[in-house]
């Protein structure tokens, strides 16, 4: 434990998050309550650690999603306590003094939070998904990054490997001639985006403001981004057995208020259900929880959670200079997307807006708009719903592409809707980082996009040297 809680110190963001569940994990009562049960029964303690462990694992397993993924830094956990139990040398990175690409079935969080990317050049996994903690400590720390690679750990010690984490492609043994190019093209790439500076805009000046995802009490940063298009609050409520009080709320958001400074903050509510039950707001037995009672819905059976987030979100708005504005996820009619900006501004928050992630929103986007100021569109969850595909199912990732023309027909009628109401519509999540898509996005009435840290400089590049007709151009030949 002591040990896993000196690695979270002197973390930050994202990685200090990954680090601080796992601690989470390895202090859970039931957890705890299962060795000794083993153990009483009889079993050697590392036996008995085994076991107990594997109970959380299969359910864990069971569940899927971004919980699933979680198995991998449970199963990390058990093998760190049987190896000090065993007097065995613990699970770790090589100790490596040169600059090299690692390969591995999986990497455990207590690793790869303390990778440094002066060292490791790259990374490539057999395991893992977009959501997996790999995935999340690369994109955050700026190393390429290729998971979900078969037979990638067969792969001999000392083989010269090209990693590219955009195309998602490993080239195995090149040539002098092959890897000269690759690194004169990767240098090459650097000083373009470097030379490309300020706010995002086509070519021709049309303007497409680019945004920060921020998923903790860490504002994280980037002095680039123009604000926060999405502040997901779900690190304040799980891995707790009761929602987290006023105070610390207000605490939280002022955090990050504070760092933007008469810049947008876009503050999603509370997205809970699905792949992030809650034990004090969703039910455990929903036979489809993805069509369940999720997002906004948990309002049906726990209003008091909006209205103390509400509430806290006012409070810390009121003492800093950021422009605070709310969301919520999960809208699937114009009288919910009413009935949430009602309760916003009765909160005292003037800026509300809703997520367009459902079919039904989309399609009446129009009405919506005309309750709320803006709206932003999760293209995960709502390429999800439009092909009856689970966003986690690798076999479906063609449906899943969000090039699909039908996912881009609705957002188009969503943007083609902001138009005409004279209000923002933005794209928020790793879509809005794809520079092809961002430019059809733009083109399709996009008026922003939001992403992670290290994609923006690429983004904003890709904008700078198109010009705005070329985007609708090119968004008009993605629909057709």
């Amino acid at each position: 434990m002591s040990e896993l809680e000196g690695r979270a110190e002197g973390l930050s963001g994202e990685l200090r998050d990954i680090m601080e569940t796992q601690v989470m994990m390895a202090r859970d009562p039931a957890l705890a309550a299962g060795i000794r049960s083993a153990v009483d029964r009889g079993l050697p303690a590392a036996w008995a650690v085994h076991e107990a462990f594997g109970v959380h694992l299969d359910a864990l397993s069971a569940i899927g999603g971004y919980l699933g993924e979680r198995a991998a830094d449970l199963a990390d956990l058990r093998d760190r306590t049987v190896a000090v139990l065993l007097g065995l040398p613990r699970p770790g990175l090589p100790g490596i003094a040169e600059p090299y690409v690692l390969v591995a079935t999986d990497l455990a969080p207590a690793d790869t939070v303390v990778l440094d990317p002066a060292r490791v050049l790259a990374i490539v996994t057999e395991k893992g998904g977009p959501t997996s903690h790999t995935a999340i400590v690369a994109r955050a720390l700026g190393i390429p990054a290729v998971v979900s690679c078969p037979s990638a750990a067969d792969l001999p010690d000392g083989t010269r490997v090209i990693v590219d984490g955009t195309a998602g492609s490993i080239e195995v043994d090149p040539s002098d001639e092959v890897v000269t190019a690759a690194r004169d093209a990767a240098e090459a790439r650097a000083r373009a985006l470097a030379a490309h500076t300020g706010p995002g805009r086509t070519a021709d000046g049309h303007p497409v403001a680019l945004l920060l995802n921020v998923g903790s009490g860490d504002p994280g940063g980037s002095i680039d981004a123009e604000g926060i298009g999405l502040f997901r609050t779900e690190f304040l409520f799980l891995d707790r057995t009761t929602a987290p009080t006023f105070d610390e709320q207000r605490t939280a958001y002022a955090n990050v208020f504070a760092h933007y400074p008469g810049r947008p903050v876009t503050i999603r509510t509370l997205d809970a259900g699905a792949d992030k039950p809650l034990r004090f707001a969703t039910h455990p037995d929903e036979p489809n929880p993805a069509l369940g009672i999720r997002g906004y819905r948990t309002t049906r059976h726990h209003p008091d959670l909006l209205t103390t987030q509400l509430s806290a979100i006012a409070s810390a708005a009121a003492a800093h200079t950021a422009d605070v504005r709310v969301m919520a996820p999960m809208i699937a009619t114009p009288t919910e997307a009413a009935t949430f900006a009602d309760a916003a501004r009765s909160a005292g928050i003037p800026s509300v807006g809703v997520m367009i992630e459902i079919p039904a929103a989309a399609l009446r986007a129009e009405a919506i708009l005309a309750e709320v100021d803006f709206v932003s569109i999760g293209t995960n969850d709502l390429s999800q719903y439009t092909f009856a595909a689970d966003r986690q199912l690798g076999d479906l990732a063609d449906l899943l592409d969000p090039h699909q023309p039908a996912l881009l027909t609705l957002i188009a009628m969503v943007a083609k809707a902001g138009a005409s109401a004279g209000k923002p519509v933005g794209v928020c999540g790793e879509a809005a980082a794809d520079p092809t898509l961002a430019r059809i996005f733009t083109g399709l009435g996009v008026t922003s996009l939001s992403m992670s840290a290290p994609a923006i400089p690429t983004i904003r590049a890709a904008l700078h040297t198109t010009t705005h007709a070329e985007c609708v151009a090119l968004a008009h030949r993605a629909l057709t």
